[in-house]
């Protein structure tokens, strides 16, 4: 059986995306910027809507367990990435709708391909950083160890993604393209 917690995550996904794609149809497809606007400064609802949503089934005695820290992580990616995000899609709309120059490609090698890893990089730090802290939220509500123990395991996983991440790209771009 799935758990209304990951349907939810998987809800709140869909729903940022239909936020974001309406926010950008408005601003232009419809010509609608003020209405643009006003839909993709709604996006970070979707996470509001999130993080209640998984405080109050803890609070009304539900078992912290990996979906829980599942929802933890996805808010600290959407927080972290989320303007990233935004820009991504406004500059591929902006060039496609609107005549706006193409969108910037990071640089394939070279002191500008390791910045941008970098600083990709330290964008994983800021998930990694809030996810910890809702976590370590979402145990106070819970308020026993031994209820908090699914919450934690999520945090392993995302250290685990965190270090192949920093030595595959980061680490891998600073060594091979240190002569260029």
């Amino acid at each position: 059986m799935v758990e209304p917690l990951v349907v939810l995550i998987v809800a709140c996904e869909v729903g940022l995306w239909v936020v974001l794609g309406a926010g950008l149809v408005a601003r232009y497809v419809l010509r609608m910027p003020r209405l643009g606007a006003v839909l993709l400064v709604c996006t970070p609802l979707v996470d509001v809507v999130l993080l209640a949503a998984t405080v109050a089934d803890l609070r009304a005695g539900g078992e912290a367990n990996a979906s829980h820290g599942l929802a933890a992580i996805y808010l600290g990616v959407s927080v972290a990435f989320g303007h990233s995000v935004l820009r991504w899609a406004d500059q591929r709309f902006d060039h496609r709708f609107a005549g706006g120059p193409p969108p910037a490609k990071p640089p394939k090698r070279g002191p500008g391909r390791v910045r941008h890893e970098w600083r990709e990089w330290g964008k994983f730090v800021l998930a990694w950083a809030i996810a910890g802290s809702i976590v370590l939220l979402l145990v106070h509500v819970v308020s026993t160890p031994e209820r908090a123990g699914g919450l934690l395991g999520q945090m392993w996983g995302m250290t685990v993604v965190g270090v192949v991440w920093l030595i595959g790209w980061p680490v891998y771009h600073t060594i091979a393209d240190k002569g260029e």
